[in-house]
């Protein structure tokens, strides 16, 4: 659509800890466009985010100032109008039990919002399901209290 426009700068942070991450100049001076828009990720407090700046020369030398401020300032408008959706970690346990135990353990993933990934419910039971991080002590205390107690081990 814009064939002139040859500088696609960009910045990313990815993983629950933002760990991964990297920030692209396309040709700018360097540290004048990747790095303005990472610090636009990274003072809202974002993971598993992209941003992407394109531009093309209009004819006026910006300098390097111009540009970090360009970038910085498109960066934090398109941040502005995005959605943010926030999501739980969740860590992966697998639960067995007794057939008669079914009611007490339903109830405690209900509580502690667990994500149920698998189920095979016979006369012995078996779940695995997403723990959110928030409530796993919580979690492995009730499992502990159950009648007859439940086996849970953390999934790799």
């Amino acid at each position: 659509m814009h064939p002139k426009a040859v500088h696609h700068c960009y910045a990313y942070r990815l993983g629950w800890q933002g760990t991964q991450f990297r920030a692209n100049d396309d040709s700018e001076p360097s540290g004048s466009a990747g790095k303005p828009i990472l610090g636009q990720i990274d003072s809202l407090g974002l993971v598993n985010t992209l941003v992407v700046v394109v531009r093309y020369f209009g004819g006026t030398l910006l300098g390097v100032p111009g540009l970090i401020n360009a970038y910085k300032t498109t960066s934090q408008l398109c941040l502005q109008q995005a959605l943010c959706v926030e999501k739980d970690i969740e860590l992966p346990y697998q639960l067995e039990f007794d057939y008669q135990q079914m009611n007490g353990v339903m109830r405690l993933l209900k509580q502690v919002d667990a994500r149920i990934q698998q189920q095979d419910l016979q006369l012995f039971c078996l779940i695995q399901a997403g723990i959110p991080k928030r409530n796993l002590a919580r979690f492995l205390q009730e499992t502990s209290n159950i009648e007859h107690q439940v086996k849970t081990r953390k999934v790799d």
